[in-house]
């Protein structure tokens, strides 16, 4: 009778472990940020939808109701970070019918690579998807956004994970009195002896560790090792540069996610 007991008590407590961690997978929750800046007039709005680490998934419910949400959300850019695609990935379909729903709701979708987009052998064909798509792939290089009352400086670098960001030429020729924002893969960037000429970045990569628990926040980043100081969600560093680190939308290695679900992030730049 007492072994019966245990065993039940053990089997409940992982049918809700599991339960949560699909729960977590499944679920896909939209991170809301505000930044503040003088760069921009007061009261005047850049609004971006962030996605990043989305490893191939294929979204429930055939991605209607995450597409409903980014519609309603009437972004002027969509940001793409990378490690959209797996390193494993080789039929690109899944991805390609996403992005063209995207570029339905907003064409202003830019791009950078990931390392998993470089480990994959099929990457150049990826790329190529891509431009078929009109989709701005910025890797290290920037562009301007000109709205009514101001401009937005977009910069991109390729993957700083597997070292092949130039930061000279993302940078190249910027105006310093718009607000930069800066589109990376992975938070490694800060790591290393640059002088970041930006605002804000964001990126992915952590997956904000995939497991966390209460009180300790992310396991585990790539790049940082245990109990990661940028693991998700925004930091505030030297000289009042910004960095938002968004948990990604799917998974590598293993397909857990717990206390850590599933995001895509938006984030509104409202001038003061």
């Amino acid at each position: 009778m007492h072994f019966k007991k245990e065993f039940i008590i053990t089997l409940s407590l992982a049918i809700m472990l599991i339960s949560r961690i699909y729960f977590e997978i499944k679920t896909i929750d939209i991170d809301k940020i505000s930044v503040k800046t003088k760069k921009i007039p007061q009261n005047k709005e850049f609004k971006i939808v962030h996605i990043s680490d989305l490893h191939n998934k294929k979204l429930p419910n055939n991605s209607i109701n995450l597409l409903d949400d980014i519609m309603k959300l009437n972004p002027n850019i969509i940001a793409l970070t990378g490690d959209i695609i797996d390193a494993k990935t080789r039929d690109f379909d899944n991805i390609y019918n996403f992005l063209d729903n995207l570029i339905k709701i907003n064409k202003n979708i830019y791009y950078v690579s990931g390392n998993h987009e470089w480990k994959n052998p099929k990457n150049q064909q990826f790329i190529k998807g891509l431009k078929n798509r009109k989709v701005k792939i910025i890797n290290n290089t920037n562009r301007i956004i000109k709205c009514k009352d101001f401009s937005i400086n977009i910069c991109g670098i390729d993957d700083p994970y597997t070292n092949h960001e130039n930061i000279d030429k993302a940078f190249n020729s910027i105006d310093n009195n718009n607000f930069t924002l800066l589109l990376s893969h992975s938070p490694d960037i800060i790591f290393k002896p640059y002088n970041l000429n930006c605002d804000l970045i964001i990126c992915g990569h952590t997956h904000g560790g995939q497991i966390r628990f209460p009180f300790l926040g992310a396991i585990i980043a790539p790049g940082q090792g245990f109990f990661p100081k940028y693991d998700k969600g925004i930091f505030e560093l030297e000289r009042n540069l910004l960095l938002y680190i968004n948990s990604g939308l799917g998974t590598s290695r293993m397909p857990i996610r717990f206390l850590n679900k599933s995001q895509i992030s938006f984030i509104t730049l409202t001038g003061e």
